[in-house]
């Protein structure tokens, strides 16, 4: 018996007794004991056990569901698929999507996890992650005019996604440069991109997106920036097969076009959505510290920072932007 499957029976949120989930699952009562034991150990939640009942999930969870958000796309976005795979626990989908592509697997390949134990975002910051609860996934692609095609590429995807919280009714959203998303200046969601192959002709780009949707269960004493998620902002629960759905629907639409389009097609909207323009802010870069005034960014996605009265521009690399108080 795996744990995915007594998840499974339990996800419902109702009591179920020892023998009720032995007989189900066809394993003894002490099995499921065991098993029980191990979703608390490696999960890191805590079932409730009531004697004379059983155990529960309490509140429920809703489990990502392969088909349920294959059903959710368009019959031309799941052709562009290579493949989909829902894991329980890794260490980052990222990772995972990295390690396929090196072993030959086609792009347009899509990982979700529910819990990742090694998730990270800009600056080598973990990604916490309660199992779940959040949204975390990766999907590789292909570009054949290698970086240069590139450019804007976690900004323009940081638009889609803002446009799909919106859509959804999750409205005053915005946007930190390069790749968070923010609500209320905290944290909300993040994106992370790598490439493998030939910098500059044909390369896989793995796009990860993660997304607070219940942070309940995460420790919060470990986090080290301010942070919101969804039910917080709309008081009520937000599936996250839907929201996944809807996601992939948006960013393969998006990838399809974007050697053709380019940052140059999302720089209006993402100004729109920019969290910084006009405010003091401080750049840190290695040792360097910068401080000025946010000027949006340029069509290729680079940052714009008033210095002295002088603007400046600010590509990718190890950069953390911050507003001055």
């Amino acid at each position: 018996m795996s744990m995915d499957l007594l998840l499974s029976v339990l996800a419902d949120g109702e009591f179920h007794s020892g023998e009720e989930l032995g007989a189900a699952l066809g394993v003894s009562r002490a099995a499921v004991w065991k098993q029980i034991k191990k979703i608390e150990s490696l999960l890191g939640f805590e079932l409730e056990s009531v004697s004379g009942k059983g155990y529960r999930i309490a509140g429920g969870l809703e489990l990502l569901d392969r088909v349920s958000v294959l059903e959710g796309l368009s019959a031309t976005v799941r052709e562009r698929l290579s493949d989909f795979e829902v894991l329980s626990v890794v260490g980052s989908t990222n990772r995972v999507v990295m390690e396929r592509a090196a072993a030959g697997v086609e792009p347009g390949y899509l990982c979700a996890a529910e819990k990742q134990t090694a998730g990270r975002g800009r600056r080598g910051r973990i990604w916490h992650s309660p199992f779940g609860k959040n949204l975390y996934f990766s999907l590789s692609w292909q570009f054949s005019g290698g970086a240069a095609s590139l450019e804007g590429l976690s900004l323009a995807i940081g638009v889609a996604v803002n446009e799909v919280l919106d859509g959804m009714g999750i409205q005053g959203v915005q946007l930190k440069w390069p790749n968070d998303l923010l609500y209320k200046n905290k944290k909300l969601a993040g994106i992370l991109l790598e490439m493998a192959g030939d910098a500059s002709g044909v390369c896989q780009v793995v796009i990860g997106v993660g997304i607070n949707v219940d942070m309940g269960g995460a420790d919060r004493e470990t986090i080290d920036q301010p942070w919101t998620d969804l039910k917080k902002i709309t008081e009520r629960p937000v599936s996250r097969n839907v929201l996944l759905a809807t996601l992939i629907e948006k960013l393969v639409r998006l990838l399809g076009a974007y050697e053709e389009q380019g940052f140059k097609a999302y720089r209006a909207r993402w100004l729109a959505m920019d969290a910084f323009t006009d405010q003091s802010v401080q750049l840190l870069i290695g040792q360097r510290v910068i401080e000025g005034v946010a000027s949006g960014v340029d069509e290729s996605g680079g940052l714009q920072i008033c210095v002295d009265g002088q603007l400046q521009l600010f590509n990718g690399g190890e950069i953390s932007l911050r507003k001055l108080k």
